[in-house]
């Protein structure tokens, strides 16, 4: 089997404008997500020592999921946009933590759509500014993902209203969402 290259990754972001509110247009499933999970988001917030707090949100079944965390440079010295991000789960007693990369593998000139994956080719997402996506800029981004090696058939589209939900909804305050999604269901 030949070895798959090392992906490219943009270089230079500028986290300032970087931060905000990314709605997921289409993501490779993940046990850490309710399989019918609709209207995910993610918020990134700046802090003052340079890490980036990380707010990700889901909708089931009519209540809000969330999870928070960190991200950070994985090398502080590199322009390279290969961030570590760490969550600790569960989310209703969250002791463990989980720590996975966050690798920047596209980005417009205007920081409205963005391609993210992982070493690994195991995960991947398509963010974008908005609830929606134009189709060529979709299917710019699966052909990119392609060329870095990803099995772009895993791709799931994610449901996202327009108006997206209020930022407050009914919240699963016991977790379920992530206990039946570790169970895969």
């Amino acid at each position: 089997m030949a070895t798959k290259k090392e992906m490219e990754v943009v270089k230079g972001v500028d986290l300032k404008r970087y931060m905000g509110r990314w709605y997921e247009i289409a993501s490779f499933p993940s046990r850490f997500q309710p399989k019918n999970g609709v209207n995910t988001r993610a918020t990134y917030t700046l802090n003052e020592d340079g890490t980036v707090h990380v707010l990700n949100e889901t909708w089931n079944d009519g209540k809000r999921g969330s999870i928070e965390g960190s991200a950070y440079k994985a090398d502080p010295n590199s322009d390279e946009a290969k961030l570590k991000v760490k969550f600790y789960v569960p989310p209703f007693l969250p002791i463990i933590p989980v720590v996975g990369d966050y690798w920047i593998l596209y980005l417009d000139d205007d920081y409205q759509y963005a391609l993210i994956g992982q070493p690994s080719r195991s995960s991947l997402w398509i963010l974008c500014r908005k609830t929606h996506m134009e189709d060529e800029i979709y299917n710019q981004l699966v052909e990119k993902a392609k060329e870095e090696g990803y099995d772009v058939g895993k791709l799931h589209k994610t449901p996202q209203t327009d108006p997206p939900p209020e930022e407050e909804g009914p919240k699963d305050t016991k977790g379920i969402w992530w206990i039946k999604s570790i169970l895969g269901k």
